[in-house]
């Protein structure tokens, strides 16, 4: 499983809730979404994309009155189909010298965009560590340079090789930034 717990402010929009989970998930927001909450759906509109009733940066999460252990979802790149279950799992009061929102936990690293979806990610993941002992077997018999071709296979293949990587510090340092209105957030790693 592979999971994220922020810490964020009641008065955060929906537009914001939806930066968060794409920064925790390091997720480029290249995609479309939508959140589905006591069955309505919300999200930030895209030319050509969904239509939402709502203003997702002026709808703030205080508005809906979820509660302890209440659940909705959000759904992320309706092509892989990313189903997320995001559940309320306390409520507490604001603490003046915290910087919200805030990592606090997670587990393993996030499927890569576009990589085909649950199943995509599967097969890739199990594919991916055989590909690259191959490429690096034949690299040093031979004992030659790398091509540039090369370096870009090895390059798409580093990310899949730690799968249970997660840094809540980093994911953190993004989320600060974007809590200073910094757009750095956008491009940092």
């Amino acid at each position: 499983m592979i999971w994220r717990r922020l810490l964020v402010h009641s008065d955060s929009s929906i537009a914001d809730l939806h930066h968060f989970i794409q920064i925790a998930m390091g997720w480029e927001d290249i995609h479309l979404h939508r959140f589905t909450i006591h069955g309505q759906e919300y999200g930030i509109y895209r030319c050509g994309g969904i239509w939402f009733d709502s203003d997702a940066h002026q709808l703030k999460l205080h508005h809906f009155g979820l509660r302890r252990n209440e659940k909705f979802r959000y759904d992320y790149d309706f092509g892989d189909d990313w189903r997320h279950e995001i559940r309320v799992e306390a409520i507490l009061p604001v603490e003046n010298n915290k910087t919200y929102p805030v990592c606090t936990a997670g587990k393993r690293a996030a499927p890569l965009e576009d990589c085909g979806g649950v199943e995509g990610y599967l097969e890739r993941q199990q594919d991916v560590p055989l590909q690259t002992v191959e490429l690096f077997s034949q690299k040093l018999a031979d004992q030659t340079a790398w091509s540039e071709d090369e370096q870009d296979v090895l390059r798409d293949l580093l990310p899949w090789l730690d799968l249970e990587c997660f840094d809540r510090h980093a994911v953190n340092r993004r989320l600060r930034l974007y809590a200073e209105e910094d757009e750095a957030w956008l491009f940092a790693p």
